[in-house]
Parts: structure tokens; sequence; C-alpha cells
């Protein structure tokens, strides 16, 4: 198993990445430290979704240590609300869905290039659709799943 940690400044489109061979608060913690030490002086809002690691008593304890980060929760089942996860699209459709590795390492240099690359040229990342259309594309979603079948 790979875990791919992955921060996506949506003004310039840089990611800030880190692969990992768990997905523990531990790993979240260093990749934490990682963003801040990218971006060492501006006030940080992070998009996460629910995962365990994100709330256990030693993240809520780094957060306290480092007032300038700032944790937002996507609703479940909205994950296309956090705009890193169009990047990790891009990232499979692009690089990884035509191609086997032969090993986690060959996989690690394969996402590490990848990386490099989109970083040299970063494409920013801006929402197209407006708001209103959104939200009742969501309701109608909501609407369909939520009429009970019995």
């Amino acid at each position: 198993m790979i875990d791919l940690y992955a921060a996506l400044d949506v003004a310039s489109g840089k990611v800030t990445h880190k692969l990992t061979d768990s997905h523990t608060a531990a790993d979240f913690r260093s990749f934490l430290r990682k963003v801040v030490r990218v971006y060492p002086k501006q006030e940080l809002h992070i998009i996460l979704d629910n995962s365990s690691s994100h709330g256990t008593a030693e993240i809520k304890a780094w957060l306290s240590d480092n007032p300038r980060v700032h944790f937002h929760y996507t609703p479940t089942s909205a994950s296309w609300l956090n705009q890193v996860e169009g990047f990790f699209g891009i990232l499979g459709k692009q690089s990884l869905s035509e191609t086997d590795f032969s090993s986690k390492k060959a996989l690690r240099e394969h996402i590490g290039a990848y990386m490099r690359d989109w970083n040299k040229h970063p494409t920013p990342f801006a929402w197209t659709k407006p708001a209103n259309a959104i939200i009742k594309s969501h309701r109608r979603m909501l609407d369909r799943i939520s009429t009970a079948v019995h």
C-alpha cells in the first residue's frame, strides 16, 4: 500500500505531497509539518475529508501548537468540494490508469516524477460551474437518493 497526501494551492496550482506506506495520524502529522515548512508565513486553511487520522488527539495537539493552520471538513459524500480531489482525478487519468508498476518503488518514483513535472507548470484550479447550478444539481441528487424504496 502507498498513501499519497497532497495539498493543492488553488491560487497557483502547485501541489505539496508526501508518500507514505501507511495512513496513520503520525503520517498525517509528518505531512502537515511539510506543508507548514513550504508555506511558512501565511495562514493555512486545509480542506479535509473525515478520515479518522485527521481528528486524533495527536493531530488536535499539533493544531493547538500551530494556530495559523485551520481545518475545514467536507461533509460525508461531498469530497468533490475539495479541489485536491480534482487533482487526484487528473493524476489518475493522465498518469496512473494505463500504467502497471512492477514494485512500490516504481510507483513511488513515477508519482514523484509526475509531481515534479506538474509543479514546473502548475495549473490553478477554479470553479467553473456557477454556485446556483451546483446547488440545484446537489439538491436533485439528494432528492433521488432520499426517496425510500420498499
